[in-house]
């Protein structure tokens, strides 16, 4: 793993994950299972939860990317550890489907901003992921999908209400019900995928925005995605605005990086952003 200058070490990754830092105040995770298609099995869930975390927590960084090795972004949970949580025998309490799913990443909340880099196949899980990433940049041959109805399961990680919001009822039902392959260009066209680009280009397209964004305030940041979070998914309009203003807005007038940007403005000068304390 490359080195950067956090305050504290990344969590250890042996199994499932891979960190890197492509760019300043940006991380790279991932996925590295790709015999599996990147299928999560539960150490993979207990790894997200651990990176996401510590993410979140670390000032030095700002926005980050997760990707997959291989030819697919995620075939979504591991279908064949899940089979044998669910044998006779089995300790109930560790069934797949009692577990966190997948929180780490497709229930996330957080207050930084995670870019999607789908370089091929995102099947349930991996779908679930995506919906949920503040970006999303795809392979112009990746394909989504909620395969779960076929497994006599549903899509119980986040994906259902979310996907409603941003592609609307009749589309996100096609895709809960049917399970069918939806391309990089429709995901394109329903407003999931900002951008499609050849495989090759994917992460380090994902990488370009993610240098857009970690160039600006690092408070400014957080408490710009908060205001759109609040929105999309706790309140309406004006309490969204009201509560943003009261949590992450008030705690950025008492921080450094707003007078540094004021004055740099001022003085024609390139800001100089200290570490968010947001």
């Amino acid at each position: 793993m490359a080195s950067y200058p956090t305050t504290t070490p990344p969590p250890a990754t042996p199994v499932f994950l891979k960190l890197s830092f492509p760019a300043p105040r940006v991380l790279l995770v991932r996925m590295d299972r790709p015999r599996d298609l990147n299928a999560m099995p539960t150490i993979g869930q207990i790894e997200m939860n651990e990176v996401w975390t510590w993410f979140d927590d670390e000032p030095n960084l700002s926005v980050a990317i997760i990707t997959g090795t291989g030819r697919a972004f995620s075939a979504g949970a591991d279908l064949k550890e899940w089979n044998r949580s669910m044998a006779p025998d089995a300790d109930p309490s560790k069934r797949m489907g009692n577990a966190p799913a997948f929180k780490p990443l497709s229930r996330r909340l957080g207050k930084k901003p995670v870019i999607a880099a789908v370089n091929g196949l995102a099947m349930g899980g991996g779908c679930e992921f995506i919906v949920n990433c503040d970006l999303v940049v795809a392979a112009d041959d990746a394909y989504f999908a909620l395969p779960e109805v076929k497994c006599g399961i549903a899509a119980i990680g986040g994906a259902l209400p979310r996907l409603l919001r941003t592609v609307g009822l009749q589309r996100a039902t096609e895709m809960a019900l049917t399970g069918r392959n939806v391309s990089a260009q429709e995901m394109q066209a329903w407003g999931v995928v900002n951008k499609v680009v050849p495989k090759d280009q994917v992460v380090a397209e994902a990488v370009r925005y993610a240098e857009a964004i970690a160039q600006h305030s690092p408070d400014a940041i957080i408490c710009s995605r908060a205001g759109i979070r609040q929105g999309w998914e706790t309140a309406p309009v004006e309490r969204a605005v009201e509560i943003t203003l009261e949590r992450e807005f008030a705690e950025l007038q008492k921080g450094e990086n707003i007078l540094e940007g004021l004055a740099a403005f001022s003085e024609k000068r390139a800001p100089r952003w200290k570490a968010s304390r947001l």
